[in-house]
């Protein structure tokens, strides 16, 4: 039933309640800090990312031979050089602007990163690396504790969440994040049309600004209705955001475009969580509708424009995008033309401020138990690069944060100079 004017007025609140439609507001909104230097885009690969079909080791024999239905074969390869201990390596055939991005040095690759006695479960190792603690993973996200420490007051989109849930790496004690899938879509939600609904949404704000003394639940809801009002009013102008280069129709292109458009709006959002997902390729994972090389040209596209996009605006050195996946997978295929739960993995790291370059080294994938690059009897890659020491890096050179007080220790590399 519509809700007239007057009725609106008599009833106030109640009848905001019933105009916003929108509960999940209550719980995913709060205030946090404004306009941002920087903004870090994270990129989740969802499911557990392939790393040995990124990054290939194509000169290596056993990489063949192990993974005879799903290697990439060596003349298909982007080559992009040599690491420390001189492995030739090369990206995904479908990685071409990405390997563009690497040869102009904005790039980085951090191989074998991952964590002592790796979980292989997709839900468990998702919080571990969203609360960057192996041992005690339920708890606050490493992104979430970083927003606890940003000052009042704040903007309450100074985090955007582009998925229906909240990952743990999101979760802090004061900063609660909005999820947002689509900037068109997060509007104002009412029976009402026209005047009415306009109507609404005035005397609502009106409301929401209202500070009630000694009634703290009350003052907690119309502070968060105060600050869904603002969030709106920002997410509307990422909407009408109109990019000068063509985004892709994919899902991940259509988010990257939302990302771009806050950025450019200057709506305050220092750091947004995107993911990819299909990434547990137990079968099918290769051909000519693989499920891998499809995954590799949505990232690749979508990344490119967007990079292309931002640094025609002169807003790439502000902005660094960042790749991980909750573990690497194993190093021999499975009979079903795919590969199951691994270990140790990679993350990528782009942007106008990026130092490009290969970090770390490649696995040998000689299957001989004494391999100490390999664990769990020569079957999966072990990890070099401890996760932390990039969140670390991320931290302390990019958010201008404490990293060993965020994630309980200190995690910093010196090796690991990519920002």
């Amino acid at each position: 039933m519509a809700v007239s004017r007057r009725e609106f007025i008599r009833n106030g609140a109640a009848a905001f309640t019933v105009g916003l439609a929108a509960p999940a507001f209550l719980t995913e909104l709060a205030q946090a800090q404004g306009v941002p230097a920087r903004a870090l885009v994270v990129l989740y690969f969802g499911g557990g990312n392939d790393a040995l079909s990124t990054l290939v080791p194509y000169t290596d024999p056993f990489y063949y031979s192990r993974r005879a239905s799903i290697a990439l074969p060596a003349g298909e390869v982007l080559q992009i050089g040599s690491d420390l201990n001189r492995v030739p390596l090369g990206l995904h055939a479908r990685l071409t602007g990405l390997r563009d991005l690497y040869n102009q040095g904005r790039l980085a690759i951090i191989q074998r990163t991952g964590y002592e006695n790796s979980s292989r479960s997709h839900f468990t190792g998702q919080d571990i690396w969203g609360s960057a603690n192996p041992i005690n993973p339920y708890t606050l996200g490493w992104l979430g504790r970083y927003l606890d420490t940003l000052p009042s007051p704040v903007n309450p989109l100074v985090a955007w969440d582009s998925l229906r849930e909240i990952p743990r790496a999101l979760v802090g004690e004061k900063v609660s994040v909005p999820a947002i899938v689509s900037a068109a879509s997060y509007t104002y939600a009412s029976p009402n049309t026209g005047a009415e609904a306009t109507i609404e949404r005035t005397f609502a704000q009106r409301i929401s600004s209202h500070v009630p003394v000694g009634r703290p639940h009350l003052a907690y809801v119309n502070g968060t209705i105060d600050a869904t009002m603002n969030t709106l009013d920002k997410v509307a102008l990422v909407a009408a955001y109109k990019p000068t280069i063509t985004y892709p129709t994919s899902g991940l292109g259509q988010t990257l475009l939302n990302v771009a458009g806050a950025i450019a709006k200057g709506v305050g959002t220092k750091v947004f969580w995107v993911q990819l997902g299909g990434f547990d390729t137990h079968a099918s994972q290769v051909g000519t509708n693989g499920t891998y090389p499809r995954l590799m040209t949505e990232l690749n596209d979508a990344v490119s424009v967007f990079y292309a996009d931002l640094k025609a605006q002169g807003l790439m050195d502000s902005t660094m995008l960042v790749t991980f996946s909750e573990f690497g997978r194993r190093v021999y295929d499975n009979g079903s033309t795919g590969c199951d739960h691994g270990a140790g993995g990679l993350m990528m790291a782009l942007g106008g401020a990026v130092r490009g370059g290969l970090y770390g080294t490649a696995a040998s994938l000689n299957p001989d138990p004494q391999n100490p690059t390999l664990e769990n009897n020569g079957g999966d890659v072990r990890y070099e690069n401890d996760f932390r020491s990039v969140y670390a890096r991320i931290l302390d050179q990019w958010l201008g944060a404490n990293s060993v007080a965020l994630l309980g220790g200190d995690f910093r590399k010196p090796s690991l100079n990519f920002i």
